[in-house]
This record gives structure tokens, sequence and C-alpha cells, in this order.
């Protein structure tokens, strides 16, 4: 008998013909989180991966794969042989480890037998491995019907033993759906919104607008810490931080007051899009949330996306916010988001700007700007930070 750890997979059991590429991808993401445990072997049977090797560090493993997506549940197990006394022993022993001394609880056994050869039915070899467990145990009882705790048997070419499962986030591993460059800002939302793209199999990189020394420091360096935290999630992530002063001083000094921040988004998207088309980019990815502030009305995303051919996608955009806090606390950043330091959509903020802006209006009043060479005179200046 041997502790291993089982993941089981997600939708990626659904990609037919493609299954193999998604299953390649969803190890290389494992191994890569797992990297710095040592000696392991990592393996499939028939619908799960195991791992071998990690019985002194099973606790933080399953922590580190709970974050990979593409997994839905990881367990603890045992190994066993196809022998059912090893298979009766092995959930005699995790039971044990189970049961409080000190009052009774309820139990009810679940086997999935993928070898139909095996000579035991599923019902039975359920039926024999609880009758082993309650006649060796005490202050335990079946409940089929609510048990406190499943004891599970899977029967493969090994037997494996568990009772605890830990909810992954599912999706579809990193890598696998292209890559996107997410607007992120130092708010609650951009890095939910990285989060929820990369679940969706989206490599994601981003890109930080700042408005330094009108902004301090110490806002950039909140961004980065959120980006290390998105990154447990998504990988390694590279930042491309961009200066906006200059352009948003020649708004300020050249277009209506109310139009400050939609111009300002404008030249986000544009300079997100030119970096994307060097760097290989398929799509942008930004936070913004419908009606949550002036520049996200759906008047001012229409004009905002007409500053650029890429798509855009905004996974939050019909999220209530109570919605999008939960996720954030979820994945930890929430604690970051909140610190109060300013971005740079709080430089040369409008007292009422406008919320149905009019494209027309817009593209006249960007006649004043020379948007080529501000484009590439913040595209020069800026700053690329890895995060691992």
């Amino acid at each position: 008998m041997e502790r291993v750890i089982s993941a089981s997979l997600g939708e990626i059991v659904l990609k037919g013909l493609n299954r193999k590429y998604f299953e390649d991808r969803l190890i290389k993401n494992m191994k890569r989180v797992l990297r710095d445990f040592g000696e392991y072997r990592i393996y499939k049977e028939q619908g799960k991966i195991y791992i071998e090797g990690l019985a002194d560090h099973q606790h933080d493993a399953i922590r580190r794969l709970k974050k990979v997506f593409g997994l839905v549940y990881i367990s603890p197990c045992i190994r066993t042989s196809l022998d059912m006394e090893d298979i009766r022993e092995a959930g005699l022993m995790l039971v044990k480890e189970k049961l409080p001394k000190d009052k009774i609880v309820t139990f009810k056994v679940e086997t999935s037998r993928s070898d139909k050869r095996y000579p035991l039915k599923s019902p039975e070899i359920s039926r024999d491995v609880g009758g082993y467990v309650l006649t060796n145990t005490e202050n335990l009882k079946v409940d089929v019907h609510n048990p406190d705790f499943m004891l599970y048997v899977d029967v493969k070419e090994y037997g494996y033993v568990y009772i605890d499962r830990t909810r992954a986030y599912g999706g579809l591993p990193i890598g696998t759906n292209g890559k996107g460059l997410l607007l992120l800002s130092g708010g609650i939302d951009s890095p939910v919104a990285g989060f929820m793209m990369a679940k969706r199999g989206v490599e994601v990189d981003a890109i930080h607008f700042h408005s330094y020394p009108f902004t301090s420091q110490r806002a950039e360096e909140k961004v980065m810490d959120l980006a290390k935290i998105v990154s447990m999630y998504t990988g390694p992530i590279n930042i491309y931080s961009i200066n906006l002063l200059n352009i948003q001083k020649e708004i300020n000094k050249n277009c209506p007051e109310d139009e400050m921040t939609i111009i300002s988004r404008r030249f986000m998207m544009r300079i997100a899009e030119e970096i994307s088309k060097r760097k290989g980019y398929q799509i942008l990815v930004t936070g913004e949330n419908l009606g949550q502030v002036a520049s996200q009305t759906i008047y001012s995303v229409d004009v905002i996306n007409r500053s650029v051919e890429m798509p855009v996608l905004r996974p939050l955009i019909g999220m209530d916010k109570v919605d999008i806090i939960d996720i954030s606390k979820e994945i930890e950043t929430y604690e970051t988001s909140i610190k109060p330091f300013e971005d740079c959509c709080s430089v040369f903020l409008p007292k009422h700007p406008v919320t149905r802006p009019k494209l027309e209006d817009i593209l006249q009043s960007e006649q004043a700007l020379n948007i080529e060479e501000l484009i590439l005179e913040a595209i020069n200046g800026m700053k690329i930070t890895k995060i691992d």
C-alpha cells in the first residue's frame, strides 16, 4: 500500500480526440506548481491523474494543485493491490484516521469499478469494505442516505481508497485557449477578470497604466503584489508598465474636461492593442462591469471598443459587485485590492464625466491630439516585469 494523490478531471473528459492535448498541458501545469518538491511521478489511469512520491508533502501539494485549472477534485489516497484484503485494510486505516473519539458518526462506502473484469461488482465491494470497517471500529454507524462522510473505493489497474476530496476550480488548462493581455489596475475587478479568463484556458499577461509621479510608487507596487497572487493561478505573468501621464496632460490641455476618462480609456486600449500585435496576444481582457462607473455605461463601452480592432473580452460585465468581491476574497486578491493607493484614473478626474458619449464628439476632440506619436512615446518608455 502506498499514499498517492488523485486528481479528477473536469470538462477535459469531453474533448474527444483532442483530450490528450488537454491532458498533456494539464500535467505540464501540475508539474510547474510541484517543481520544488523533489522526486515524484505523475501517471494517468482511466480518467484520473495520480501523483506518487509525495507522501510527506500531501497537504502542501494538494493546496497548490487546487489552483491548477482543469482539475475538479483532489484527494489523498491509499493505492492498493486488487486483493480485497488490501482494499479492506486501506479503508479501515483511513476511517480510523478520520474518526473522532468522543462521538458517534455515520459513513457510507461508494465504489467505482472501472475494471469490469473484476469478480466483485461495485455494490458487493461496498458491502464488503463497509462491513469490515464497521466490525473493526467503534462509534461508527452506516447511513446510506445522509452520512457524515463517504469512503470511496476505485477499482482500476490498482485499488484506490480515499475519504477527503478537495474541490478545485475546474475549467481548462492554462495555455489551451490562446493568449490574452489583461488591463490590470489596482482595483478589485481586474484581478478577478484575469482569474476567470485563465480558468477558461487563456494564458494571461498584463498591462498596467500609472501616472508617476502623480501616482505613487506604492500604487505600482500594489499592482505587482496583485499580479503575484494572480500568478499562483495563471502561472508566470509579464507586466507591461506604461506611464500615461504625458497623454493625460495632453488630453487635459486640448480636450473637453468631461471627456477625459473616455479618451484616456481609448488610449489605454490602443496601447494595449499595439503591444498585443507586437507580442502575439489574441484578445484584450478588462475588468469592466456594466454601469459601475461613468466609463462603463453601455454608451461608454461602445465608444471605447471602437478605438481598437482586437476582440475585447469583459468576463465581469454582467456580474453583481457582491459576486465579484466574493471571488476576489476566494482567490485572496481582495485585501490587496482595497489598499488605499491611487491609480492613474484618479489623475485629472473630471467632476462630471460624460456617461453617454457620442463617437463623433470623441473623434472630433481627438483631432487635437497626435495620437500615434503619444502612443509610440508611451510604449518606448514602458517597463517590463516578469512575475514567476
